[in-house]
């Protein structure tokens, strides 16, 4: 199908890419060094650099980072992790598998990131301070409440400045979750300066799926922190809990960073900010042909964000229709996420009722991915806009959440 618009296209990227990328495997076939050496080396070096971090710390996936991440951190079994629940399983996966429990707070209406005023009123209504221990305490459950994971989504940073002066009332812990943000930008008010997502919380996770921004040939991920014993201690984590051969200061992992993938990672990161542009001018190009559109609501981006669009994502009451519509038409939209994690299987034990959490459920009905990659040319995204139009001419407007909250 010539004429096929997907929801990304790697083949193109990498295509133009081959020959460099062949070699870094003709290097690790010549030195024999797959796990770890000095493409890990080089790599880490070269993101900190990216994110305006002092270390980077690359891992196996973006799962393995959110998890190293927490434990490093300090986050204990049985702790309270307070996150958002419109975000990819791996979020939560990651605070139970740290030993932690998971618990939500909605989200903001137009940039489908964490609510401060939800995370707020869930910290002050929702918990107490232990006066024996001076710890934070979830009422309900008894849990201690420890951190918090702000989800840069979409391509788009939380507001961090809120999340920051929250957790450091609280004592909170900070991990970002940036696995959709690579070169995101935040304004950072408090510090009137810019900031670079995964360089303004206690650490942050990226993932490197190959369809990310920043996406290996497979699986991998990075922690970027600040923090020397962090750094440490996820170096130790992805490796089994040993500093040195065979001398094991913790149980740890096998969640390593193979070589290749951070050759590749390397490669492409001299990309990122170009394709981090174009990305930005396909979603101009896009606001400017859906922005009057009745029954469409295109993406909302406060003043001090600069994103990097992973995602272009739309709203609208009829999204099962215009996704049917747009497949008959051979383009190809994504659907991110169509269930909220607290409605998940997997979840359901943790009494949340419909309603709990309005904004992301109704969101999760109507939220649409475009297609969305820097090989996208004008003519793909007229097309793609002009089938998009056809349908919501019928489809009436998205929701108002100020009359339903």
């Amino acid at each position: 199908m010539n004429n096929c618009i997907p929801f990304v296209d790697l083949v193109t990227q990498h295509r133009d890419l081959e020959s460099e990328m062949v070699e870094v495997f003709r290097e690790a076939l010549r030195t024999g060094r797959f796990v770890g050496g000095p493409m890990v080396e080089n790599f880490e070096k070269e993101f900190s650099a990216f994110c305006d971090t002092r270390h980077c710390v690359g891992v196996g996936s973006g799962t393995d980072a959110l998890r190293f991440a927490l434990i490093a951190s300090g986050v204990k079994r049985g702790d309270m992790v307070i996150t958002v629940p419109n975000t990819f399983i791996a979020t939560i996966e990651a605070i139970s598998q740290a030993g932690g429990f998971p618990a939500f707070v909605d989200i903001d209406e137009r940039t489908y990131t964490m609510d401060t005023e939800k995370l707020c009123a869930f910290l002050e209504r929702q918990c107490s301070v232990d006066g024996a221990t001076g710890r934070l305490v979830h009422c309900q459950s008894g849990r201690p409440v420890t951190a918090v994971i702000p989800v840069h989504l979409y391509g788009q940073i939380a507001e961090m400045d809120g999340i920051m002066e929250i957790a450091e009332h609280h004592r909170l812990i900070v991990i970002e979750d940036a696995c959709q943000a690579h070169g995101a930008a935040y304004y950072s008010r408090r510090e009137k300066r810019w900031r670079t997502a995964g360089s303004m919380g206690t650490a942050a996770a990226f993932s490197f799926y190959p369809g990310k921004n920043l996406g290996a040939c497979g699986e991998a991920g990075a922690v970027t922190t600040d923090d020397d014993e962090i750094a440490g201690k996820v170096r130790m984590l992805r490796d089994h809990g040993q500093a040195e051969k065979y001398m094991h200061q913790m149980e740890g992992y096998n969640g390593r960073l193979d070589a290749i993938q951070a050759g590749i990672l390397r490669i492409k990161l001299r990309q990122l900010p170009s394709w981090n542009e174009r990305r930005r001018k396909h979603a101009l190009q896009y606001d400017r042909s859906l922005g009057e559109v009745n029954g469409v609501i295109i993406p909302y981006v406060p003043p001090r964000i600069t994103p990097v669009y992973h995602l272009y994502v739309i709203r609208t009451q009829r999204r099962d229709e215009l996704q049917e519509h747009l497949q008959r038409k051979n383009i190809f939209p994504g659907l991110h996420y169509p269930i909220p994690l607290h409605r998940q299987q997997a979840y359901q034990s943790d009494h949340y009722k419909n309603g709990d959490l309005i904004v992301s459920e109704i969101v999760s009905r109507e939220i649409l991915s475009l297609p969305m990659y820097p090989g996208l040319t004008e003519e793909q995204i007229v097309r793609v806009a002009e089938e998009v139009k056809h349908l919501p001419a019928a489809a009436g407007t998205a929701h108002s959440f100020s009359l339903q909250i």
